[in-house]
């Protein structure tokens, strides 16, 4: 299995067979999974949640939505973050869960699907024969989090029924797909930039046992012979970073807490980094304790100070794979060529590529 790269999730082709032929077929011999590229609806995220599952629902109110388009049609993605959806819990309601399990979510049926790709693919060569596929799933908190649900007190209403929709899509996934050739991936977006006092205006949310407690309950649900990694986001919405703390400091406090909470042999942990070559930056690096998991660093980008960053963290943390900060669903896809010529390049400055 591939242990030097680590493709996030998300990939802005039109199709699954698009994204990995074209960088499962490149990167697939550095991977230890594949995603499928997060296309069509998802490459919005969890953004698509807002009106596939969250408007309309019979427990909700919705209280913000896009604005329309000049020609009068009804607009589904926001256009910036002061042009999202809002919610709120209806009065008298103290919890609310979702119908249909294992489907509502989209996650399963999407995997389903995307599955019989990657195992034709891998079938015919074009990918690696011990590459699993991967399944990156928003953990709770980074969907039912105040940027959708304004109300703090709706939060403790909507987590529970949210993560058991999550353990009903992980049901429908794991009696559909094989286990050892599947990979989970937990990304946590907003629960990072919740231990970092979060967004300018938004609520706190910075105790860590917070983010922990769906991590426990959701990765026990997994099968030891399933795969299980982290991704942990700075956010890309609106731009990238969405917020650039002094250091990895409590990255790495929830990192270490994640892997503990899942209770489980972790496989990878992905931990993006900036811009930053400051030794102080990456110096908690040294504390970060992943009970045996790889760790993968963000930081394929800024191509010009790779080397510059890469000798940085190499001096707290010797020995780790390497990934871009997220996703690249945001990326034009007139940019994709740029994309996998910098992994290429950061595989060859690390010392990792294995043709030369």
């Amino acid at each position: 299995m591939g242990r030097d790269l680590l493709l996030v999730g998300s990939v802005p082709l039109k199709t699954v067979e698009d994204v990995m032929r074209r960088f499962g077929g490149e990167l697939g011999p550095y991977l230890p999974a594949m995603p499928d590229g997060e296309v069509g609806e998802r490459k919005s995220w969890v953004v698509r949640l807002s009106y596939q599952v969250f408007n309309g629902h019979i427990d909700l109110d919705t209280i913000k939505r896009p604005a329309r388009a000049t020609d009068g049609r009804e607009v589904l993605m926001p256009r910036g973050r002061d042009d999202l959806w809002q919610f709120k819990v209806k009065p008298g309601v103290k919890e609310v869960r979702f119908g249909n399990p294992g489907y509502r979510l989209g996650y399963a049926r999407d995997a389903v699907a995307s599955y019989f790709v990657f195992k034709t693919l891998r079938e015919k060569g074009v990918l690696p024969r011990d590459l699993r596929f991967q399944i990156s799933m928003p953990m709770v908190n980074s969907v039912i989090r105040p940027l959708f649900f304004p109300n703090v007190d709706d939060l403790a209403k909507l987590r529970p029924g949210y993560e058991e929709a999550i353990a009903g899509e992980l049901d429908a996934i794991l009696d559909a797909i094989p286990h050892e050739d599947l990979a989970i991936q937990w990304d946590m977006a907003w629960e990072i930039a919740a231990v970092y006092d979060g967004y300018p205006g938004a609520p706190s949310e910075g105790e860590i046992a917070t983010h922990t407690r769906p991590v426990a309950g959701l990765s026990r649900k997994l099968p030891d012979q399933v795969a299980l990694g982290f991704h942990f986001c700075f956010g890309t919405f609106g731009g990238w970073p969405r917020f650039a703390p002094k250091d990895l400091g409590r990255a790495v406090e929830l990192a270490n807490a994640s892997v503990a909470a899942a209770g489980r042999r972790v496989d990878w942990v992905h931990i993006p980094t900036l811009d930053n070559t400051d030794d102080e930056f990456y110096a908690p690096l040294a504390k970060l304790d992943t009970r045996g998991a790889r760790v993968y660093l963000g930081m394929i980008h800024s191509m010009p100070s790779f080397q510059q960053r890469l000798a940085a963290a190499r001096k707290y943390l010797k020995e780790f794979g390497l990934a871009a900060y997220c996703g690249f669903g945001r990326t034009p896809p007139a940019e994709l060529d740029q994309v996998l010529a910098d992994h290429k390049a950061a595989l060859r400055l690390a010392g990792l590529d294995r043709t030369q």
